[in-house]
């Protein structure tokens, strides 16, 4: 199991804590803490990543006021410069220690926290900055621990529910309630309607009015959304129901929402107050019940593999270790007998083809045009599949019976001009300055004193830059998959061919 990243500490959590008798002078009570930072700098906030406790004793708080020109207001100079770029870096709280510099805490230093909503805390004389620091990470420790539990009974959770006679209910009930939102599975299609005297009708608990947006809920649990959140939901789903993303994530009006693809162009969709750290990780458990409750597999062969996925509590272990073969095809033929000459049963028919696994090496068949994925591992389908469906693209272009993935790396996924295009399309906006900067940035994981000596300029230049690429693409780059795509993108772009080529190696410049 993926251990999920480390929750933050909350402010109250600190302040509760009698040791190090903290007293809060001004701002929200609550914060989220994900950091300490001490520091005596007059400007400490091109050093700040957001979401940290700043530390100081008011060394440099002087030269921070007398530099914005205002002038003292009772004996002391306004703090709401110093302030205000605090709050433009994220910073989560001010922890001001007495003694030695000043005797209390500066009044216009309380006064432009609490009008620009900062936390201020005082931190008493007989506290030192390093055991604020150990605390933070203490509790950062335990709750990540806890986070930790959190995930693993939710898994023991919902491995029991897709053991229940009904399973797909069961397992949606669960999510909904451990992730205290709505959960729906989605399948593209009006809401159906039975003939009379057929059975039961459309799942009670489904959403209504899905219609216009292309889908059907299939089952779902958890209090119903709104209109405005079922469009952002279903857009989510446009995105990953053709297999073209595995998860696709957003926020509306404080409502997370997030979109998993099942299979077959179904989706786990999700709509929560809230996105705890370790709810990602829950989420996508449930993602593969569900696509091994929903696949269209032969009689027993479902129950066989999700018994071993409960027992051994890994979806790759469902199967044999291999190899595997992906099989993409289309033809005129039963799709069982293509399965059997191929020897497996394993094999999922879809509008206009069929997709199958088998541990054999696929030869060309009559009738048939295949489109087959390099030897891959169990818990490697996902890619053979993507490279099985553009095998398959390949053979009906050639009209030949059979094509084997052959291109390594991304253009095996999506193809070389549909990768370039994609590329070209979702970077347009940014001129070329910003894009070396941002590949560069994304080279160094997000590091930005990295990032700046490799360009030459300042970090601070490095920040601004990173900033208006984001608002330039209008994407959040502390999205994982959104760096990924940008990642392949910018690459993509600079390919031999795309008008660029490789990154040039860059000497530092004096610019910053």
């Amino acid at each position: 199991m993926e251990a999920p990243p480390t929750p933050p500490v909350a402010l109250g959590r600190l302040l509760a804590d009698g040791e190090l008798g903290l007293r809060r002078l001004a701002g929200p009570a609550e914060a989220e803490v994900h950091g300490v930072h001490a520091s005596e700098m007059a400007d400490p906030s091109p050093y700040l990543l957001g979401g940290e406790l700043l530390l100081t004793a008011g060394a440099g708080l002087a030269g921070a006021e007398a530099r914005s020109g205002d002038a003292p207001r009772d004996g002391g100079a306004d703090a709401g410069p110093y302030v205000e770029r605090l709050v433009r870096a994220g910073a989560a709280a001010v922890g001001f220690g007495v003694t030695p510099v000043h005797e209390t805490v500066p009044r216009t230093l309380v006064e432009a926290c609490a009008r620009h909503g900062l936390p201020l805390v005082e931190v008493p004389p007989a506290t030192p900055f390093t055991a604020v620091g150990r605390a933070v990470w203490r509790l950062m420790e335990e709750a990540r621990t806890r986070e930790l539990r959190r995930v693993t009974e939710a898994q023991q959770s919902l491995a029991a529910a897709a053991a229940r006679p009904d399973p797909v209910p069961a397992v949606l009930t669960r999510l909904a309630a451990g992730l205290g939102g709505w959960a729906g599975l989605l399948t593209p299609g009006p809401e159906p309607v039975p003939a009379p005297g057929t059975g039961p009708g459309p799942d009670p608990g489904a959403v209504a009015g899905w219609f216009g947006l292309g889908w059907s809920v299939v089952r779902s649990a958890g209090g119903a959304p709104g209109a405005e959140v079922r469009a952002a939901v279903g857009a989510l789903g446009r995105r990953v129901a053709p297999g073209a993303a595995a998860t696709a994530t957003d926020t509306l009006a404080g409502t997370h929402l997030a979109a998993y693809a099942v299979g077959g162009g179904q989706v786990l969709a999700l709509a929560t107050p809230g996105r705890a750290p370790g709810d990602h990780t829950i989420a996508s458990v449930a993602a593969v019940l569900l696509t091994l409750l929903t696949a269209n597999r032969p009689a027993g062969d479902e129950a066989s593999a999700l018994t071993r996925l409960l027992l051994g509590g890994d979806p790759a272990r469902a199967l044999a270790p291999g190899p595997w073969h992906v099989v993409h095809a289309r033809g005129s033929g039963d799709p069982r007998t293509l399965g059997a000459a191929l020897g497996t049963v394993l094999l999922d028919p879809y509008e206009g083809g069929v997709r199958l696994l088998t541990d054999r090496e696929p030869v060309p068949q009559p009738g048939w045009r295949l489109g087959v994925s390099a030897p891959a591992a169990p818990g490697a389908l996902a890619t053979a599949d993507a490279q099985a469906a553009r095998a398959l693209d390949r053979a009906e272009a050639a009209r030949t019976p059979l094509a084997r993935h052959s291109d390594p790396g991304f253009a095996g996924l999506v193809g070389e001009a549909e990768a370039r295009a994609h590329a070209e399309a979702l970077l347009g906006p940014l001129p070329t300055a910003l894009r070396e900067t941002l590949r560069g940035w994304l080279a160094h994981h997000g590091g930005w004193d990295r990032t700046a000596a490799d360009l030459g300029v300042h970090r601070n230049t490095v920040r601004q830059r990173v900033a208006r690429c984001a608002e330039l693409l209008e994407r959040d780059l502390d999205d994982p998959d959104v760096r990924m795509e940008l990642w392949f993108a910018l690459r993509w772009a600079e390919a031999p061919g795309a008008g660029g080529g490789p990154a040039p190696v860059r000497s530092p410049r004096p610019d910053g």
